[in-house]
């Protein structure tokens, strides 16, 4: 009897040791989110004696998964100030969001990303080297404090929609209008995307116009290569009456190994009756990017700024632009 008593807790821990071997491991539920974006840079010609090394964001956060769908995520963002004699890093809360997903649906509150050139920008997929067209000319903000909802009805068509206070991620105060906006991607045939979008930001009184903007993109992925294109519109920029830019970008990117590809990319900024005659442009960039390891980018890129003041020189300037992001 006691022999037998033995061999079946004998048994019994050999059964308990495979049921432990064959139970799944829980991955984890939380993420921690660093990126890292800086670069050295030198001017030619006339511009010669502007270098140097620049750290131009680093976003540090963390991004949980609650379950049952639901999910936060805190980003802080470090950057310098639009005040180019100001070298004083700044920081500010990017992202503080509650994401639900169920199905075919997802709902964000809080301080949420901007759905408005969103989609551009990872399709850019560059933007540690240079922002989307719209982010770079301050057509909308990259986060804002509101909700945004979003739909895929279909492998064909997917929609969205945001409600958000309109002043970006960097003053959160409210005022009296708010910005709506509302898009829809359709991917007609495998690799091929189109998306068009269209927002309005309310005046907060009456001596100010609403600001509405129009933005449409077309772009292609095939093996080894992208090309994208779009074409942005911005009427009454900063609620002044009349102050109307458009503008398009196209870019492409080549992929020649693994880890290396080449891109270019080539912007044109105008405005209504040339009242921004003094910021309008064009950009011409090409540069390649190698990827050093599983979180590291370095992309060496010539830029040339042609702009359209009369009289104004074209600048030229080359970059080494790295990334390192968890």
């Amino acid at each position: 009897m006691r022999k037998k008593l033995i061999l079946a807790a004998v048994l019994a821990c050999m059964g308990l040791g495979a049921q432990a071997q064959n139970a799944k491991v829980e991955e984890p539920k939380g993420k921690a989110i660093v990126q890292v974006f800086g670069n050295f840079n030198t001017g030619f010609g006339a511009e010669n004696d502007v270098r140097g090394f620049e750290l131009e964001r680093s976003y540090l956060g963390y991004a949980y998964n609650l379950g049952n769908g639901l999910s936060v995520k805190s980003v802080l963002d470090m950057g310098k100030s639009s005040d180019v004699s100001d070298n004083n890093r700044l920081a500010y809360v990017k992202n503080a969001m509650i994401t639900w997903r169920k199905d075919n649906f997802t709902l964000n509150g809080g301080l949420i990303s901007n759905i408005q050139f969103n989609f551009q920008e990872k399709f850019w997929g560059y933007r540690y080297i240079m922002k989307d067209f719209q982010d770079m000319y301050k057509f909308g903000h990259s986060a804002d404090l509101g909700i945004s909802a979003s739909y895929k009805f279909n492998g064909f068509i997917s929609a969205d929609a945001i409600i958000v206070n309109g002043e970006g991620y960097k003053k959160l105060q409210k005022k009296d209008g708010l910005n709506y906006g509302a898009g829809v991607t359709l991917t007609p045939v495998n690799g091929l995307s189109v998306r068009l979008y269209g927002s309005v930001n309310e005046g907060a009184d009456d001596s100010q116009k609403n600001t509405t903007n129009f933005a449409a993109f077309i772009g292609y992925k095939g093996d080894g290569f992208s090309v994208g294109a779009e074409y942005n519109a911005m009427k009454n920029a900063s609620f002044a009456d009349g102050a109307d830019q458009h503008g398009y970008s196209v870019f492409s990117t080549v992929k020649l190994s693994e880890k290396t590809e080449i891109f270019a990319r080539y912007d044109n900024l105008c405005s209504k009756d040339d009242w921004n005659i003094a910021k309008d442009e064009q950009v011409a960039v090409l540069g390649a990017q190698f990827k050093l390891g599983k979180y590291v980018k370095l992309a060496p890129n010539f830029r040339m700024s042609m702009p359209k003041a009369s009289g104004a020189d074209n600048a030229y300037a080359g970059y080494v632009s790295f990334y390192f992001g968890l």
